[in-house]
Formats: structure tokens, C-alpha cells, sequence
């Protein structure tokens, strides 16, 4: 020992133990030894909190063993990469190696199926679970299984905990992630844009679904009609169509809808609520979309055109009518004499027909007429005699 430097040797001091003479055939107590070099160290380390210490386990008390079997010297396990007065120290050299790595880098133990490298191999052992399928962590409530013990923080699903609040609105959640997604709101804070039209937001679920309007991926199809959507709720609610399922019905009329936006905008027509109104002539409406068509009145803008003659329309809806003229289409028919019509409101007049009824009649002469186009071609007969 007298040729080590002070700074290389422990500054964990032996109490000394008695050792048998050689002549003895039971080994030195060693494992007492170890015990009280450890309690030792505990003792020492008490004063200096940024000191990290750890128990050897029986494997590394064997080495320790070995080591003082060899005339081996235990010295300072210490990683010199940071400042001296947070050095940080440990009971092994195998601790200290592997602590190292995280200063490196260097990932020695690497998955066998996909190559993917870690620092240490309890987080191999963890990703392997991906591969295996292997879920040894389960809730004692519904028997859910999970790979990692973190994730029965499940259990606040069924106890109702929320531990992380919301310091502004006080709102809480069950996990920390979700809590700090929610603070992007009182921020203002958009961490992640469009790549093409720049436009941000609070999470990147949101962008993922964002990216497919412009590159018109649809990953969710109809296993029926094959339509496909951008998104899993709009494939849900177009399901609904197959199924029939009409799950939102109105609490007046008892009407049902496929969808909840549909039975909010129906519930209008009993309040009269007419929320999106037009700011040039104030006409108002129950749905956005109204509005929307309506502006283009203003506007001129006709945004839907004919690919065979090129006609624009401010709606949609017109433009698929008018396609019929190129089509020949007639989707609506008589049930009576089979007459078919390119628009619904044809075959409505037409039924008049054969119901024999007039709902158009004339304020002077009671004339009535199955069109209101008939009706007022009848008036201008008035309008002369007068003349």
C-alpha cells in the first residue's frame, strides 16, 4: 500500500476482524468484514448528500471476496466527468462502468430481432416484451396486462384519482402528460407545424391527422362499401349508415341521427336558434354550412365546376344535379307510372299528378294548381284584366 498515492487509495477505512493463522483450515470471516467496511462507508456518506452508494449484491460480495483473496486493493469508484463537488461515487467498478455509459453513449447490449441498442440490459430485457408479447404486469381490477410496471398508473381509470391539477383552471388529470399538453392552452403554445402550410398545433396527434389534407391519405376504409376516410370517427359514423344505428334521437320529436352534429343542428328548427348570421344582409342560419353557401351570393364566388362544360355552382349539391344532364342519370322515379326525374323535387310535383293534389292556389279566384310556376303564370291573368 505504501507505494499508492493517498488520492488512489479508498477513503473507506477496514475495522480490523481477527484472522485465523494460516495453519487453520476455516476461512477468515471475510463477509464480517465486508459488513462493516460497508457500514462504514453508509456512516461517512451521511454527511455528503451528493454521495450515491450502493449494497453489494452476493454476486459482487463474491468478487469483493476474490478481490482480497488476490491481495487486491479496493480503490475510489468515482466518475471524474463532472464537477468535483457533485462527484459521484460508487461501491463497484461494474456500477461505475456502467454509469459511464451514460456519458458515452455507448449501447452494449442490442435486441436480436431488431438490432435496437440500449444502455443497460434491464431496458433490453423490457423491449424484448414487444417481441415476446410477454405482459407480466396486470390491474386487479379489469385484468388488463401491461409490459412495464408504470403503467398501472391504469388503476387511476377505475379509482377516478387525478393527481396533476392545472395551476390556472384548476382542472385535473391522471397523468403528468396530459396536464402538460393542457398548459399549451393557457400558453398559447403550438409546438408542432405543418411542414407545407405551416399551420401549428397544441399536440402532434393533431398534425398527423392535418398532414393527410394535403397528402389525401385515407387509412381507414369501409369494410362494406370500401369508402375510406382520414379519420376513425368519420369512418364510425359512416358505418352507421350499414348498420342503421341511430343513436342520437331528438328529446322533442324523437327523431334519430347517425351523428350528434346532425341532431344538434335539428334541435334548431324547435329552439329557432339561428347562431351564424350573415354580416352583409344579417340573414341567419342554423347550420355554418348554410351560411358558408349563402356568402357566395355575396361574394360570386362559384368554387364547384362542370369537367364537361365547365358551368360553375356556389353549391356543391347543384353541381351533382346539373352532371346528371351529362349522365342521362335519373335517380328518382314513379311508383305509379314509373316516370323518372333527375332532382327529388320533380318527382315531388309529379306525384301531384296522381294524388290529385293542389297546394297552390289563387287569393282572387281560387283557382289551384299543382306548381307554384303555375300559379304565377295564372296571376298575370288578373294583372291584364286590371290593366
Amino acid at each position: 500500500l505504501q507505494g499508492l498515492e493517498e488520492a488512489d487509495i479508498t477513503k473507506f477505512t477496514f475495522t480490523p476482524v481477527p484472522v485465523k493463522s494460516e495453519d487453520d483450515e476455516e476461512k477468515p470471516q471475510f463477509p464480517q468484514l465486508h459488513q462493516r467496511q460497508t457500514e462504514q462507508m453508509k456512516t461517512e456518506a451521511d454527511g455528503e448528500d451528493y454521495t450515491h452508494l450502493k449494497l453489494l449484491t452476493d454476486d459482487e460480495n463474491g468478487d469483493f471476496l476474490n478481490s482480497l483473496n488476490n491481495n487486491e486493493v479496493l480503490v475510489s469508484n468515482s466518475c471524474t466527468t463532472v464537477e468535483k463537488e457533485y462527484e459521484k461515487r460508487f461501491g463497484t467498478s461494474g456500477h461505475l462502468k456502467r454509469h459511464m455509459s451514460s456519458h458515452t453513449g455507448k449501447r452494449s447490449f442490442s435486441c436480436s430481432v431488431c438490432k435496437k441498442a440500449f444502455i443497460r440490459s434491464g431496458n433490453l430485457q423490457k423491449h424484448m416484451r414487444i417481441h415476446t408479447g410477454e405482459k407480466p404486469f396486470s390491474c386487479s381490477v379489469c385484468k388488463k396486462a401491461f409490459t412495464e410496471r408504470g403503467h398501472l398508473r391504469h388503476m387511476r381509470s377505475h379509482t377516478g384519482e387525478k393527481p396533476f391539477s392545472c395551476s390556472v383552471c384548476k382542472k385535473a388529470f391522471t397523468k403528468s402528460g396530459n396536464l402538460q399538453t393542457h398548459m399549451r392552452i393557457h400558453k398559447g403554445e403550438k409546438p408542432f407545424s405543418c411542414s407545407v402550410c405551416k399551420k401549428a398545433f397544441r399536440e402532434s396527434g393533431y398534425l398527423q391527422k392535418h398532414m393527410r389534407t394535403h397528402t389525401g391519405e385515407k387509412p381507414f376504409s369501409c369494410s362494406v362499401c370500401q369508402k375510406a376516410f382520414t379519420l376513425s370517427e368519420y369512418l364510425q359514423a359512416h358505418m352507421r349508415i350499414h348498420t342503421g344505428e341511430k343513436q342520437f334521437s331528438c328529446s322533442v320529436c324523437k327523431k334519430a341521427f347517425t351523428v350528434s352534429g346532425n341532431l344538434r343542428a335539428h334541435m334548431r328548427i324547435h329552439t329557432g336558434e339561428k347562431p351564424f348570421s350573415c354580416p352583409f344582409c344579417e340573414k341567419a342560419f342554423t347550420e355554418s354550412g348554410h351560411l358558408q353557401a349563402h356568402m357566395r351570393i355575396h361574394t360570386g364566388e362559384k368554387p364547384f365546376s362542370c369537367s364537361v362544360c365547365k358551368k360553375a355552382f356556389r353549391v356543391s349539391g347543384s353541381l351533382r344535379i346539373h352532371m346528371r344532364v351529362h349522365t342521362g342519370e335519373r335517380p328518382f322515379s314513379c311508383s305509379v307510372c314509373m316516370k323518372s326525374f333527375t332532382v327529388s323535387g320533380s318527382l315531388q310535383k309529379h306525384m301531384r299528378t296522381h294524388a290529385g293534389e293542389r297546394p297552390f292556389s289563387c287569393s282572387l279566384c281560387k283557382k289551384a294548381f299543382t306548381e307554384r310556376g303555375h300559379l304565377q303564370q295564372h296571376m298575370r291573368t288578373h294583372l291584364r284584366e286590371t290593366i
